[in-house]
C-alpha cells in the first residue's frame, strides 16, 4: 500500500472509532435508564451497574397504584397537549411563513422583523403578562391554555420561512392560481404536502419541547388530574426521604420517554424520505 493509501486506511478507521465512541455515549445513559428501572431503591442507592434487575413489575405496580401521582392521566394529558402543540405550531407557523414569502404588501418587511424581534423575547419575562391574560380569559388551570399560545412560535415560522424560500418556487403558486385555485387550497394542497419534510422535522421539536416543558405548566396547572409528566416527575423527586424511591422515578421517566421515541419513529421516515427528493427549480 502507498502512504496515501495507508493515511485513508487509518483516517477511516479512525473516523469509524469516533462514531463508535459517540455513539456508546449517546446510548450510555439510556442503557443506565432502563437498567435503574429494574433496580430497586436500595439497590439503586449502591452505585452504578449495568446488571439487569428483577423490580421492574414491582416499581411500576408501586408507581401505578400511588394515589398522588396519576401516572396514566399525566400521559395522556402530555401526549394530547405536546400532539396539539405540534399540530398547531407547524400549520399556522407554514401558513404565517407562507403569507409572508408570497405576498408583497406594505409593512412586510416590519412585520417580519417583528416576528424576529418577538423570537429574542424570554418566555420568563413575559410570563406574568400571560398569566395575568389567562386569569381574564378563564383559561388558567385548563389543558388548552398549554397548546393555544403554541399558534405563534417565531422561532418555528423562521425554519419555516427559509425552508420556504429553498424549496417553493413562485411559478408552482402562479400556475395554481390560473388552474382556478383559492388560496387555502393551494396551501392544504400543494406548500403543504410540499414542505412536508421541514414541517417533520419542526413538528418532532414541537412534540419534544412541549413534552418536556415544566415552566408554562408549572405556572398554569394546579389540579392534579391536569398535570403534565415533567410536574409529576419533579413531584415524586421531591417527596421526604422516607417516602423517595428511585426505582419509581426512573421507571417513570422510562414510561416518559416512550411516546417520543414513537413519534420520532414515525416522523423520522418523512425527513429521510425528504432528503432524496430534489428541490423544484424555477
Amino acid at each position: 500500500m502507498t502512504k496515501k493509501a495507508t493515511f485513508t486506511f487509518m483516517k477511516q478507521r479512525f473516523c469509524y472509532l469516533c462514531l463508535i465512541i459517540l455513539t456508546v455515549a449517546s446510548l450510555l445513559p439510556f442503557i443506565i435508564l432502563i437498567v435503574n428501572s429494574t433496580r430497586s431503591h436500595a439497590q439503586i442507592q449502591k452505585g452504578f451497574s449495568l446488571l439487569i434487575g428483577s423490580f421492574f413489575l414491582e416499581n411500576l405496580k408501586k408507581l401505578v397504584s400511588n394515589d398522588n401521582i396519576p401516572v396514566m392521566r399525566a400521559l395522556f394529558n402530555s401526549v394530547y397537549v405536546s400532539f396539539m402543540c405540534a399540530l398547531l405550531t407547524t400549520y399556522f407557523s407554514t401558513m404565517t411563513a407562507y403569507g409572508i414569502y408570497m405576498y408583497r404588501f406594505k409593512g412586510r418587511s416590519v412585520a417580519f422583523k417583528t416576528i424576529m424581534a418577538i423570537m429574542m423575547i424570554p418566555t420568563q419575562i413575559s410570563s406574568l403578562g400571560f398569566i395575568q391574560l389567562l386569569v381574564k380569559i378563564k383559561l388558567i388551570d385548563t389543558l388548552p391554555a398549554l397548546f393555544i399560545p403554541a399558534i405563534a412560535s417565531p422561532i418555528v415560522f423562521f425554519y419555516m420561512y427559509q425552508a420556504l424560500t429553498a424549496t417553493l418556487p413562485y411559478s408552482i403558486v402562479e400556475a395554481a392560481r390560473i388552474d382556478g385555485c383559492h388560496e387555502f387550497r393551494i396551501f392544504n394542497t400543494i406548500v403543504v404536502p410540499l414542505m412536508k419534510p421541514a414541517v417533520a422535522v419542526q413538528a418532532i421539536f414541537a412534540f419534544v419541547g412541549a413534552w418536556n416543558n415544566y415552566f408554562i405548566p408549572a405556572l398554569v396547572i394546579n389540579s392534579k388530574m391536569k398535570k403534565t409528566i415533567p410536574i409529576l416527575i419533579a413531584q415524586l423527586r421531591s417527596a421526604d426521604y422516607q417516602k423517595f424511591d428511585m426505582g419509581q422515578v426512573y421507571i417513570f421517566i422510562c414510561l416518559a420517554i416512550i411516546p417520543l421515541v414513537i413519534v420520532y419513529m414515525f416522523l423520522s421516515r418523512s425527513i429521510i424520505k425528504g432528503v432524496s427528493v430534489g428541490a423544484v427549480k424555477e
